[in-house]
């Protein structure tokens, strides 16, 4: 049996947006800002929270996606992100669950490639929850 993984409690960290921003990269904020708010703009249910120093997007307390600014880009990662499709090839990764893509500054993305792996991610944990 496959345990769902879920954050509360003393997992969570007390960090706002913007006091995570201030120790990051300037450049790199605009690019984590937009993807996490598409992440938060995914449905009613979503709950944003702090762990491990960056902010993650759950349902039910279950993560599905999550930002995190680097020296040079921004991670738009995802849970369970081997099981999505991924039909543009933007997901990088090898491990079991967990993949992401690579963002950086001044570089043009297929965005609706990107908004369609956030939204079937967002579905996806909707459907593990169900379970």
């Amino acid at each position: 049996m496959n345990t769902l993984l879920k954050f509360s409690g003393k997992d969570l960290q007390d960090i706002t947006m913007d006091e995570w921003l201030e120790q990051k990269p300037e450049a790199l904020r605009p690019l984590a800002t937009k993807w996490f708010s598409i992440i938060q703009q995914c449905g009613s249910d979503v709950q944003s929270i702090f762990h491990d120093n960056y902010p993650i997007g759950c349902v039910c307390d279950a993560p599905f996606a999550y930002v995190n600014i680097y020296t040079s880009h921004v991670n738009l990662g995802f849970f369970h992100g081997a099981a999505l499709y991924d039909k543009t090839g933007l997901l990088e990764g090898s491990g079991k669950h967990m993949r992401h893509i690579k963002l950086k500054p001044g570089v043009n993305y297929d965005d609706k490639a990107i908004l369609t792996l956030v939204e079937l991610a967002y579905a996806d944990i909707k459907e593990r929850l169900v379970k």
